[in-house]
């Protein structure tokens, strides 16, 4: 059965994907090399370093955004780029360093431009310039810990940045389930800083990992009916919430993964726009491919293929 949802997964990357999930695709599962995937992420990389061009499938802003630069940065995570010289990551760096789209401490979780052009509702910004919010700030301050000069005035920012967040958060948790991933990924960025030494790394692990369970839903009939966060959806390159969530729900997420397979190889996606924007069915299909990608890591993973 394994190899069947797999063929039929390859065959909707192949007809559906964006070149850059296929690029992934074949990363993963086809000897296809970080170099492809990186080529091809720096196309929608903007003159200032941030990210834009609907990389974020449900914002289809072509301006630089912190919640594109994010989906960049969890790219470069998948693929563990560590070269700090290579020219996305010192893109990023530059855009990440200006200034923009940053006040209050934290980066804007939607900006005005967004509301130009078609986008999911939750990304619409009320305001003239936009809303600062732990999402995606926690987890864009954790790879600038990791790759930004140290001592420099960027690295001095995201220490400032991560030891207030991380204050708060040992205080009172999270339980919004996207912020609850930006410290996740954190964590991961903070274990592989050699000699860490900003805060208590092993509390800060507990109290993620504690959150991380939480957020979880552990009801696996709503997992592809409902918008909930499923174990695949924390899933990471250190397949850490094996370890968080425990085998049996991780076993019962990839019996799902292959029950819960569309005739076309494909997975529902559990969300709308809540706008009138057309856009939507693409930015559905591009969001169906992604899904695949990450489904399939999951399986391999799990030694299921």
């Amino acid at each position: 059965m394994e190899r069947e949802v797999f063929e039929k997964a390859k065959r909707f990357v192949y007809q559906n994907a964006r070149p850059l999930d296929l690029a992934r695709w074949k990363y993963h599962f086809e000897g296809g090399t970080v170099e492809e995937v990186l080529e091809i992420l720096a196309m929608y990389q903007k003159e200032d370093g941030g990210f834009g061009y609907a990389l974020e499938p449900d914002n289809w802003n072509p301006d630089s955004t912190p919640i594109a630069t994010w989906a960049a940065v969890n790219i470069l995570r998948e693929m563990n780029v560590t070269d700090r010289s290579h020219p996305i990551i010192e893109g990023i760096l530059r855009y990440l360093g200006s200034g923009k789209d940053f006040a209050e401490g934290k980066w804007y979780n939607t900006v005005a431009a967004n509301n130009g052009y078609p986008h999911a509702v939750w990304w619409s910004c009320p305001c003239e310039t936009g809303m600062p919010d732990d999402n995606p700030t926690v987890s864009l301050a954790g790879f600038l810990l990791r790759f930004s000069e140290e001592n420099s005035a960027l690295h001095k920012k995201a220490c400032e940045i991560v030891k207030k967040a991380v204050s708060g958060f040992m205080e009172q948790p999270t339980e919004e389930m996207h912020t609850v991933k930006n410290f996740l990924e954190l964590l991961l960025d903070c274990e592989e800083i050699e000699g860490f030494s900003l805060f208590h790394l092993e509390a800060f692990r507990e109290k993620v990992q504690a959150a991380v369970r939480r957020a979880v839903c552990r009801e696996p009939e709503k997992w592809y009916r409902e918008y909930v966060f499923k174990p695949v959806d924390f899933f990471e390159p250190k397949h850490r919430i094996f370890e968080i969530a425990g085998k049996e729900l991780c076993e019962l997420q990839a019996d799902a993964i292959e029950k819960e397979q569309c005739a076309d190889g494909s997975y529902p996606v559990t969300w709308q726009w809540w706008t009138d924007y057309k856009e939507y069915e693409i930015s559905a299909n591009w969001w169906r491919a992604d899904l695949v990608v990450k489904n399939m890591c999951y399986l391999k993973a799990m030694g299921r293929i």
